[in-house]
């Protein structure tokens, strides 16, 4: 499960904590990988992943990974502008935008990354892996294609009624 924290504006979000194995001589050295998703809840979002040989130091790697790559999304109120698909490896995420008072319709990963990304209305589905780390990535990759309707007209020189 997802947990959250706030450190001043920025909102983290614990979305999946690995522990790997090494095998010594006295037995099996354990150490942890942090997945956290860092957003502000208005409209950026970036995502860390941090190793340590204890939970806490890795969450910390990887909020302050996550908040040194933060990218720009654009919002149309509390959902996203357009239909956008994402992909990382084997995963591939359909964002879809939705009326108010929907809520958050996602898995696990997604549903962080919306969160706190600022996102309150959303449809989202998922095909392939349900690796969380390709998941996050897919999404991410997905939010980053949006772009605002002023964007558009600009880009493409014509405007748009």
């Amino acid at each position: 499960m997802p947990s959250e924290t706030t450190q001043g504006e920025l909102i983290d979000k614990v979305v999946k904590i690995r522990r790997c194995a090494a095998v010594v001589k006295g037995g099996r050295r354990f150490s942890f990988a942090a997945l956290v998703v860092v957003g502000d809840g208005q409209g950026k979002v970036g995502f860390g992943y941090g190793k340590a040989n204890e939970v806490p130091p890795a969450v910390e790697k990887a909020v302050k990974d996550g908040s040194r790559n933060m990218a720009p999304i654009p919002l149309k109120g509390n959902t996203i502008t357009h239909i956008v698909k994402g992909q990382y490896g084997a995963a591939r995420v359909i964002l879809v935008p939705a009326s108010p008072g929907t809520g958050v319709i996602a898995g696990a990963a997604v549903r962080a990354v919306c969160e706190v990304c600022g996102i309150r209305d959303i449809l989202s589905k998922s095909f392939g892996t349900n690796n969380p780390l390709n998941l996050v990535k897919a999404t991410i990759g997905a939010l980053k294609q949006l772009r605002s309707q002023s964007e558009v007209e600009r880009l493409r020189g014509v405007s748009l009624s």
